[in-house]
């Protein structure tokens, strides 16, 4: 057994020892208080460096080299299938260059598509779109957005209708001319949807326009159907064909065909004629080509490929 002095003695040492460890630790922990607090703005900026989170302020050179790194023009969205959102200055020059193309070339469909577009103002074809809407057929037109192709069309069954029908009409012309409702370019330019097909459906329907006329497509009876167009339609790149076209006519008699009879009998017909837009060629393929003719308010032209062979005999005799 310890006597009491010892037993003091040891207590004594004891509290002397946990004295010690207290300081020491309170020591430390002030220690590191004060280095966080000197340490710490310097530690925040090099994590904040490593985690590229800090940027030196950039200089003028730099601003402008990163104003000249981003690219003039970023094409927006495409607003449909096949779409291609132009530029202004894209539609300008894609308008000049058709324009000209158009002119010296009219056998080139690029030029004459590109053109058809490029015109196709969105004015013209909202008075179109609202042309439709006015009209019961227009709008089960637009509601149904049928496009017309070989398949759609079923040319066999066609070739199989009565001579007097419209579709035995129209794919008599076809077999004629060479054509095919395949060959119609999808739209591309115009960016409201809905007006683009619209115009679609314009473009789809010109072969039509031709059959219930029987106006070939040389470039002679192309004019005809143009200025036709542009009278009972509206539709600018019609109007600028029926214009401009003749002056780039190389024959003299079929300029005097087309001032002298075929504009008269386009302006007569327009006059008279339904729109031509609100009608549903699909669903009257089987109609009597005459009936329905007479129906829509159009008269036969005079019979173009008859005078054009009278022209080439009077020429040959002359010889």
């Amino acid at each position: 057994m310890l006597s009491s002095t010892a037993t003091k003695r040891v207590l004594s040492q004891q509290n002397h020892v946990s004295s010690k460890r207290t300081f020491v630790l309170s020591a430390l922990t002030g220690a590191f208080s004060v280095g966080n607090y000197i340490l710490g703005n310097d530690i925040k900026l090099a994590n904040q460096m490593e985690n590229g989170e800090l940027h030196r302020p950039k200089s003028d050179n730099e601003e402008e080299l990163k104003k000249l790194d981003k690219p003039l023009f970023e094409r927006p969205t495409p607003n449909y299938e096949g779409h291609v959102p132009l530029h202004p200055v894209e539609k300008l020059a894609t308008f000049v260059g058709s324009s000209i193309g158009a002119f010296l070339h009219p056998e080139e469909n690029k030029y004459i598509v590109a053109l058809g577009e490029s015109t196709a103002f969105p004015f013209v074809l909202r008075n179109l779109r609202n042309e439709m809407l006015s009209d019961p057929v227009g709008r089960q037109i637009l509601r149904e957005r049928p496009r017309m192709t070989s398949t759609s069309l079923d040319l066999d069954y066609l070739k199989s209708l009565p001579d007097n029908t419209m579709g035995k009409t129209y794919v008599k012309w076809l077999e004629r001319e060479h054509c095919s409702p395949d060959t119609r370019v999808q739209v591309r330019f115009i960016d409201d949807e809905e007006l683009a097909y619209v115009f679609q459906r314009y473009r789809e329907c010109h072969d039509f326009y031709h059959s219930i006329t029987d106006l070939p497509i040389v470039r002679e009876g192309e004019i005809a159907v143009k200025f036709f167009e542009f009278l009972n339609l509206g539709i600018p790149f019609a109007g600028m064909g029926a214009l401009f076209a003749p002056f780039n006519v190389k024959r003299p008699d079929e300029r005097e065909r087309l001032f002298k009879i075929y504009y008269p009998w386009a302006l007569k017909t327009s006059a008279n004629c339904k729109s031509l837009i609100n009608v549903y060629w699909e669903k009257v393929m089987e109609r009597d080509v005459s009936e329905l003719r007479a129906e829509l308010g159009i008269e036969l032209p005079p019979n173009m490929r008859e005078l054009r062979k009278a022209a080439r005999a009077t020429r040959k005799s002359q010889k």
